[in-house]
């Protein structure tokens, strides 16, 4: 049984090759280089003011350092990869090498640490450049509460994979790298934390939430062209995918929204954020490094510099799209039990981790507890598995409400005009050990019409969890106690758990549901021992693993 599917190892190989020998792009936008830099405002000094209130920190200046740093170093993205990608040097290539170019550049923006000259971080006082705890304190004209976009976090980081590493590259975050964030809108007070969640699997999630998205709007648009050709008033139940949305009461002017469940009111299905409030993987990526690492993407800013650092264009639109790419092109979680059918090809140290080679009895429990998961009506939100009927990931999407119709920059920033393609079924680069079956780990099963099955046990929908979970702040204003249900995909390598990590254990994750959840917390209880066990040997079968 090969370890690797060669035809897709020599196509990979063929294209980094000829990505090494293309030629040096000098002027992708070197952060060391002048043009990038622009001159601030003087520092000011900050007194102590006359009523005895605490001074605010003098704005770090970064012209002071900036010509002694930029002799001695550059940028990490321009000595990483010669420069800041290109969008047009991606849509020059031939589609799938374009897909491979852009996913391996993605993967070396994921993984380095950002330095000063590539505009990370922000000044958040006393000359520091990141923080774990949002600064509205820092009034200044060239300080963090002044940045434009506002931030709600951070700079908390200077690497992406600083927070996406449990257990693997990729992974999620510990309880240590919780973000602390406010209200976007800057009206609540109090703060709130986010548990960085696992990168696996986005492109299948954006697929799903596409064609669900397809089918609520055309639902209402259905009802609105019937209640205009008969003049009455129709009730139209909202379900895609065996997902129930509630209803709406449509008129041929009018909509009452009354009984809309678990989404907005412009049924777009947002299968990011643990409020379910971003719908595509760019818009996510590009906002997480707005906020986490402190660098504006030029499709989000311009050509200006709008944190104070000094230093502009921080990504580039081809970045983002290779960013983006890289995160929609992740491969899928995976079982316990799949590892077990490859356990021969893998490291000790692999087989250490994930508990293998498995006994009878656990394969047993895990069986067993898949059954308890259904009989105690977790699959009423975790539901175990969708079906993407298309399994074409394309950045930009064909769907208008998953791409960007004009930057956030405004129209001086080019939007792509080049789509980049991959199928989640055949071309995911990562983990190409073959099952069995003949499928490899990475690559999401086809369904007998050629769909994508994502076994993502969740329904990308917003439920309200009980008062113990709500929150000090209400984000997205969707209800300070309602979340996106949390997909269990890699759940048994991801611990801690729920949106601020307060449960260290999936016990208590599961003590902590209530609201529209309490029903299967009490038969959770009710349950025997045994079947209490084998829920968990089952939720822990669900795990991450990248192959070496």
């Amino acid at each position: 049984m090969p370890r690797f599917n060669d035809l897709a190892a020599h196509v990979l190989t063929g294209v980094l090759i000829a990505l090494i020998t293309l030629p040096a792009q000098a002027d992708f936008g070197s952060k060391h280089a002048d043009q990038h830099r622009r001159d601030g405002p003087a520092a000011r000094d900050r007194q102590a003011k006359s009523d005895g209130t605490a001074q605010e920190p003098e704005p770090y200046d970064f012209d002071k350092h900036a010509n002694t740093v930029e002799s001695h170093h550059t940028g990490t993205v321009e000595t990483v990869l010669g420069g800041h990608v290109r969008q047009a040097d991606l849509e020059a290539l031939l589609p799938f090498e374009a897909f491979i170019v852009a996913f391996e550049k993605g993967d070396e923006l994921f993984e380095i640490n950002y330095n000063a000259l590539d505009g990370v971080g922000v000044n958040v006082g006393n000359g520091q450049r990141f923080t774990s705890l949002p600064r509205l304190d820092l009034t200044g004209p060239d300080a963090w509460a002044s940045v434009q976009p506002a931030r709600i976090t951070g700079p908390n980081s200077d690497s992406c994979i600083s927070c996406h590493n449990v257990p693997v590259a990729d992974g999620a975050g510990g309880v240590n790298d919780n973000a602390l964030r406010i209200d976007p809108e800057r009206l609540q007070k109090g703060f709130i934390e986010r548990q960085a969640p696992h990168v696996f699997g986005l492109g299948a999630l954006q697929l799903l939430a596409e064609e669900m998205t397809t089918d609520l709007q055309a639902a209402e648009q259905n009802a609105i062209a019937q209640a205009c050709a008969t003049r009455a008033r129709q009730n139209v139940k909202l379900s895609t995918k065996g997902i129930s949305f509630g209803s709406l009461r449509v008129g041929c002017n009018s909509t009452n929204y009354r009984g809309l469940e678990g989404i907005d009111r412009d049924l777009v299905v947002k299968p990011f954020e643990w409020k379910g409030l971003t719908a595509f993987v760019r818009d996510f990526v590009r906002g997480a490094a707005h906020q986490e690492l402190g660098l504006q993407a030029t499709e989000i800013v311009g050509d200006q510099d709008s944190d104070f650092d000094k230093v502009t264009n921080e990504l580039s639109v081809g970045d983002i799209t290779a960013l983006t790419i890289y995160n929609a092109g992740q491969a899928r979680p995976v079982t316990r039990l799949e590892l077990n059918q490859i356990v021969a090809y893998l490291t000790p140290a692999e087989i250490e981790r994930y508990g293998l080679p498995l006994r009878a009895v656990e394969v047993q429990s895990i069986n067993n507890g898949e059954k308890v998961f259904e009989n105690l009506q977790c699959t009423g939100c975790h539901t175990s598995a969708l079906v993407a009927v298309s399994p074409v990931f394309t950045e930009p999407s064909l769907h208008s409400e998953f791409r960007d119709e004009v930057f956030p920059a405004g129209n001086s920033i080019s939007l792509p005009t080049v789509a980049i393609s991959f199928d989640i079924t055949n071309d995911i680069l990562d983990n190409l050990a073959f099952l069995p079956s003949g499928q490899t780990l990475g690559q999401f099963e086809r369904d007998e019409n050629g769909g994508a099955i994502v076994r993502l046990y969740g329904d990308l929908k917003r439920h309200d969890m009980g008062k113990v979970l709500a929150e000090e702040i209400d984000e997205g204003n969707v209800g300070s106690s309602v979340f996106l249900t949390e997909n269990l995909w890699g759940a048994g390598s991801t611990a801690p758990y729920l949106h601020d990590g307060r449960a260290t254990t999936l016990t208590e994750a599961i003590q902590f549901h209530g609201g529209e959840a309490r029903e299967s917390r009490k038969l959770f209880k009710a349950a025997s021992q045994t079947d209490q066990a084998d829920l968990l040997t089952f939720l822990n079968n669900l795990v991450l693993y990248l192959e070496p």
